[in-house]
């Protein structure tokens, strides 16, 4: 079984125009890469009437416990204005000691590298006490309807058991070794619409206008303080993102007025408790204005925590022996797959830096992929001894 080179193969990931959920063949290229070293796989394709045919890889090698797999994405955002990239952003150039491309930090190079580590492993080891699994999505940065959250349900009813996840998010924020994601906190969108009645401006008795409750509505939805954070989060925060009323004439108060919200929140709040509060807020101040109101809700995520335990502690030691950096467990960030994940098997995320993800120019150095793939190698071999 030949060796597979990290560097290699993540920029062979990148020359895939992957933007979420565009499979563009990546898929059945990593299928045939797996099966190479010795994996069982399954191409699961799930879709629905709303949104696009979105396909995933699990891959296992092995068939005892524990299994420990290794999860992430090759889904990417839209590369946006190419000619501001200093090279194709689907053509990965190597400069100044660093890979560019898009997905280089988020998250192909994380792929390329613990799939680079587990052939080694294999390599090495031939035969080893438990089994190896992959999950792959490429629905990770959109929906994420038919990614990961529909994998688990299958795992789920195929009884498949997964003993413990790392997930290759870029949990680094600027240098490698800094961060590993034990939690998440939860999320939560509010799509508010609020309804007055249409009227002429210089008649406004006769009409309600809408905009005014809905400005009195998101003040005080601002004004909310949710908590002060907890023992293993930071505070949560509601932060409104849209605001729209669609009224084409300077001279007519509108019917209706619209907004968007999402609230990041932690352990001390659940998307129920969070509904019921906002609902009361809502409904008192529409009821003052006269107006009516309909909000919908939009959950992502519960906030969650994987308690550290001895394999946290292992990684934890493996990534400082081979970064120097003192590794921070941490709940920070936005949301991933590890919020899916979580339900069938303990988790951590643990990546690349994350400096330039999204970004124009995109890029990893190439040092820090070569210590990745190092640190997975000796992952696997701790966790198989």
């Amino acid at each position: 079984m030949p060796s597979i080179n990290d560097i290699q193969l993540a920029k062979e990931l990148i020359r895939f125009p992957t933007v979420t959920p565009v499979d563009a063949g990546i898929m059945k290229f990593l299928e045939k890469k797996l099966k190479s070293i010795g994996f069982k796989t399954k191409i699961l394709e799930f879709k629905d009437r709303k949104s696009k045919p979105v396909k995933n890889i699990y891959a296992r090698i092995g068939t005892k416990s524990p299994n420990f797999c290794y999860a992430g994405h090759v889904d990417v955002v839209p590369p946006g204005n190419i000619k501001k990239w200093s090279s194709h952003p689907f053509k990965p150039k190597i400069k100044n000691g660093r890979l560019i491309g898009r997905g280089s930090s988020d998250m192909k190079t994380s792929v390329a590298s613990f799939i680079a580590a587990v052939n080694e492993f294999v390599i090495k080891k031939k035969k080893f006490n438990g089994s190896i699994s992959l999950l792959i999505t490429g629905d990770e940065e959109g929906i994420a309807i038919n990614g990961t959250k529909k994998v688990v349900e299958y795992l789920i009813k195929k009884k498949e058991k997964i003993n413990f996840c790392l997930i290759g998010e870029p949990t680094n924020p600027s240098q490698m070794g800094e961060m590993i994601k034990i939690g998440r906190r939860g999320s939560i969108t509010g799509y508010l619409s609020i309804f007055g009645k249409m009227g002429h401006v210089a008649y406004n008795h006769k009409a309600i206008n809408p905009s005014t409750c809905i400005i009195d509505v998101l003040k005080n939805l601002k004004k909310i303080k949710l908590d002060n954070g907890s023992k293993n989060f930071q505070a949560s925060n509601l932060e409104i993102t849209k605001i729209s009323i669609n009224n084409d004439a300077d001279n007519v108060i509108p019917g209706d007025a619209k907004a968007t919200f999402n609230i990041r929140f932690n352990d001390k709040h659940n998307s129920t408790s969070l509904k019921k509060k906002l609902n009361f807020l809502i409904k008192k101040i529409c009821k003052k204005y006269k107006c009516k109101f309909k909000i919908e809700y939009m959950i992502s995520g519960e906030s969650f925590i994987t308690k550290p335990n001895k394999i946290t502690f292992m990684i934890k030691n493996i990534i400082k022996k081979n970064t120097r950096v003192n590794t921070k467990l941490s709940t920070s960030g936005g949301t991933s797959d590890a919020r899916f994940i979580r339900k069938i098997s303990p988790c951590l995320e643990f990546g690349m830096v994350g400096a330039s993800m999204h970004q124009v120019d995109e890029n990893i150095k190439i040092k820090d992929l070569k210590t990745l793939t190092k640190i997975h190698k000796e992952i696997l071999d701790q966790y198989f001894s």
